[in-house]
């Protein structure tokens, strides 16, 4: 049987992005799959320790495990770089590719390239995070032609409680965030449960929602060849032909 194996490289803290990337993959199984390999990261502030739970040599030593299996792309399934600096990602990438020969993206520069595609230049944001790492991730936006003229943010330094905090709450986010009309709005973070709300919220607010783990799938699958529209009920990610072709 011919598959096409995703590898995801996953903070150490977080409970969401698996489960709910295999459920966003799931019409597409058992043809493709998603695997994963967790690195420490334990808490999301602008303290040293903090910081260095991004040095690129854990991520690369997982993306070497990941292509044990014969992964066919790596996706770094987190958004360090939103506050870190998009050149960060753009980096890790030329590193695993060069390390390993596999194709490697990342969720931040997935959600880039869906801003850029659909050209958005007025941006929603809604994360779990701290006031300045909420601050850096505005500006890296702005500086991108992305303004942000819209946030809720939960001041929470995380990683592990990001997952405890439920639909509800951040569906409430997200429409006040909507009041100040963005083109678009990103739940940015892959360890928040924003994937299964998008469709829903889209209806409701008249505005597309890019969720962190559900844009790195849409990256992924285009990667390797297969058509995003085929997962169906999960959001204008998914439906918008501009990003489909």
């Amino acid at each position: 049987m011919e598959r096409t194996l995703i590898g995801m490289l996953t903070p150490s803290s977080n409970t969401v992005l698996e489960p709910y990337t295999s459920a966003l993959l799931q019409e597409l199984m058992p043809r493709v799959t998603a695997h994963f390999q967790r690195f420490t990261v334990k808490e999301i502030s602008l303290r040293e320790e903090a910081l260095a739970q991004f040095d690129p040599a854990p991520l690369l030593a997982a993306a070497q495990l990941l292509c044990d299996a014969r992964m066919d792309v790596i996706a770094w399934n987190g958004t360090s770089s939103s506050w870190l600096g998009f050149e960060a990602d753009r980096r890790l990438c030329a590193t695993i590719r060069e390390a390993t020969g596999v194709p490697a993206t990342t969720s931040v520069l997935a959600l880039n390239e869906v801003l850029a595609r659909t050209e958005v230049s007025r941006l929603g944001l809604v994360t779990p995070y701290l006031d300045d790492i909420q601050a850096a991730i505005i500006a890296n936006y702005n500086a991108e032609g992305h303004e942000v003229v819209g946030e809720r943010h939960l001041n929470d330094r995380g990683n592990f409680s990001f997952s405890e905090y439920d639909e509800a709450t951040l569906a409430a986010m997200v429409r006040e965030v909507a009041k100040a009309r963005p083109e678009a709005i990103t739940i940015l973070c892959t360890n928040l449960r924003g994937a299964r709300l998008a469709a829903e919220l889209e209806q409701e607010v008249g505005i597309p929602i890019y969720d962190s783990v559900s844009v790195t799938v849409w990256k992924t699958l285009q990667m390797t060849g297969i058509d995003p529209a085929r997962i169906t009920g999960w959001g204008h990610v998914f439906t918008d032909r501009r990003l489909n072709h």
